[in-house]
């Protein structure tokens, strides 16, 4: 059997591995949302930067708290600085959910969640409660926005509490059909106004 070796060493002589190279993250943007309806960031406002000089940007959410309950977490994009939104998009979603109780452990693809070069709200997530101790947390990942060769990736990544006491996570990724630069992104819930914090980071190539 061949030996395993890290670096051009066996595994025996590896006391600590190096650490896996990897482009840094620079927080461009934090936005508090206080019974908003809505959080966008629009590049070239208050010190938004969506442009070619990152090639990924990151979004994290901190704790989406809605006032109606049972809503979407949902975002939108725009091609004239937020002029307009509802750049069309194709996508895939899957969730899971597991509780408390060892109920539940389902992972399924949810075609109601999903888009076919659609110009609607990308839901995110579904069933937020706004429950005092009911929130949301998660990632969004945008690739090369300002591309006019390429159509625009996406990921994303949110879990949320469930009142009847379930942990969910939700997937979803897809790609903007357009050519045109992407340069400005606005979230939102389908009903009502939210709580909560959203960053905005760039993250460079390493």
């Amino acid at each position: 059997m061949a030996l395993v070796k890290y670096n051009n060493n066996s595994i025996s002589a590896v006391t600590a591995a190096a650490s896996i190279p990897s482009g840094s993250l620079i927080l461009i943007k934090t936005l508090t949302a206080s019974s908003s309806a809505t959080l966008s960031f629009v590049h070239g406002t208050d010190g938004v930067v969506l442009d070619s000089t990152y090639p990924i940007y990151k979004f994290e959410f901190i704790n989406i708290n809605p006032s109606t309950d049972e809503v979407y977490f949902t975002f939108q994009t725009s091609v004239n600085t937020g002029s307009s939104y509802g750049v069309a998009l194709t996508s895939t979603y899957f969730h899971a959910y597991h509780g408390e109780g060892d109920g539940g452990g389902t992972l399924a693809y949810d075609d109601t969640m999903d888009q076919a070069n659609g110009t609607g709200e990308q839901r995110l997530l579904y069933a937020l409660g706004n429950a005092s101790d009911e929130s949301a947390s998660g990632t969004l990942q945008l690739f090369n926005p300002s591309s006019t060769t390429f159509v625009k990736h996406y990921m994303s990544n949110c879990n949320w509490y469930h009142y009847n006491n379930f942990s969910f996570n939700a997937r979803t990724a897809g790609y903007f059909n357009t050519t045109s630069a992407i340069d400005a992104i606005r979230f939102s819930i389908s009903s009502g106004n939210f709580d909560g914090t959203i960053k905005l980071y760039g993250i460079k190539d390493s």
